[in-house]
């Protein structure tokens, strides 16, 4: 399961505001399984105290070398022997300025230098005022971190608690959530950039009404998020939904089936793998108004003439990028009764190696699905599941069929 089950995270606190957001990072940590042990600066206890981290972790909080807990009075041994992770949240300029140089005057800076390097990873998740962020001394104290091999995480930007706006803040704490999920996914797709088509698209009929379908484009941006995580570079093309952009993806949005196959068509040539998910509308009006249509109170309906929709899926997969090999390409397919038939001709006529079937009706604006994997030599079924999990599952089969030798 791709989330951090088992995962043992020292989450340490370090002087400032930011550690109001400490204790929301903890209680998502637990949620996604992690067994979290948090340890605490003085500074940090003048924002926070330890009973509401000890609350939220469900653990004794530490604060002090000299812990009589510790048999042997070795809490920076035997704590950091046992993690599978340091997390540093918030990491002040002053302590990233002590790990640099190896000073370890109290608990949690002993730890982080008694760590087995190899293997218990440091993470930093910097907050600090914008100024301080910016400083020469700063950037060049995380240049230095980052090749002493700690992962220093990102900063956010906006408002700051002493009333500027930049960079500097900590990330909020379902960001710092996925940066751990990502960290700890195996790179399978290092190298590659993967372009996602997701959700609906919508075929206006006048300024007031178009037409669409029930895809809520939580399988397409699932997707694009396990892909990222599995290190590749990640765009994704988006109709009309209310989905938040995973982190670290480039998102681009549309509406109309020809305004996804221009976008689509501009990314396509830096991309390796295609992958196809939107429910793209096969028909659209052939003309929209330019006003509302009204009734006239007499009962005469209004007469739409469709024209069909381009075939984003077929035009990029019958490209001579994808004919060479140099485009790995994966269509969906969203049917309502005999998927393994219709997704096994659609796979043919489109012309692509991996078609994903699932039963719309049953999957549209829902958490789960099941999927169907079509290919030249059958079928396989990926059980009902959590999205996010087939997901991950997907993106893992599509990255031991690109280590084939035919791509």
């Amino acid at each position: 399961m791709n989330d951090l089950h088992g995962k043992r995270i020292v989450l340490g606190l370090t002087g400032g505001i930011a550690c109001f957001k400490a204790a929301e990072l903890c209680r998502s940590l637990v949620k996604a399984g992690a067994l979290v042990q948090v340890v605490m600066t003085d500074a940090a206890m003048q924002f926070i105290t330890p009973v509401t981290m000890q609350a939220l972790s469900g653990e004794p909080v530490y604060t002090s070398q000299w812990d009589p807990r510790e048999g042997n009075n070795m809490a920076h041994i035997n704590l950091s022997r046992e993690a599978d992770a340091i997390l540093i949240a918030p990491a002040s300029a002053d302590f990233m300025a002590k790990l640099i140089h190896g000073k370890a005057d109290e608990l949690l800076s002993l730890m982080c230098l008694a760590r087995p390097i190899q293997t218990v990873p440091l993470i930093l998740a910097p907050a600090m005022n914008r100024e301080m962020w910016a400083h020469p001394a700063t950037q060049r104290n995380v240049a230095q971190l980052k090749a002493d091999g700690a992962h220093v995480l990102d900063v956010g930007q906006g408002d700051q608690a002493c009333g500027e706006t930049g960079d500097g803040r900590m990330l909020e704490a379902e960001e710092i959530v996925e940066e751990l999920l990502s960290f700890w996914t195996p790179k399978c797709l290092k190298g590659h950039h993967v372009l996602i088509t997701a959700g609906p698209t919508y075929e206006a009929i006048d300024p007031v009404r178009g037409i669409t379908n029930l895809s809520s484009g939580k399988m397409g941006f699932a997707i694009a998020r396990a892909a990222q995580h599995a290190g590749a570079q990640v765009s994704l093309v988006s109709g009309p939904v209310s989905l938040t952009t995973p982190r670290g993806v480039h998102r681009v949005n549309v509406r109309s089936a020809l305004q996804m196959q221009e976008a689509v068509l501009n990314a396509v040539s830096q991309a390796t793998v295609f992958i196809a998910a939107a429910a793209v509308a096969d028909w659209r009006p052939e003309s929209a108004a330019n006003q509302k249509i009204k009734k006239d109170g007499q009962g005469v309906t209004p007469t739409l003439h469709f024209v069909e929709n381009p075939d984003i899926l077929a035009t990029v997969a019958q490209s001579s990028r994808a004919q060479k090999g140099h485009l790995f390409c994966v269509g969906f397919a969203a049917e309502s009764h005999d998927l393994l038939a219709h997704a096994t001709a659609k796979r043919a006529r489109k012309g692509v190696p991996l078609l994903v079937g699932n039963i719309g009706p049953s999957t549209f604006g829902q958490d789960d699905n099941a999927l169907l994997l079509v290919d030249a030599e059958g079928a396989k079924e990926l059980p009902r599941d959590s999205k996010t999990q087939l997901a991950h599952d997907l993106v893992e089969d599509i990255a031991k069929r690109l280590g084939t030798p035919h791509f």
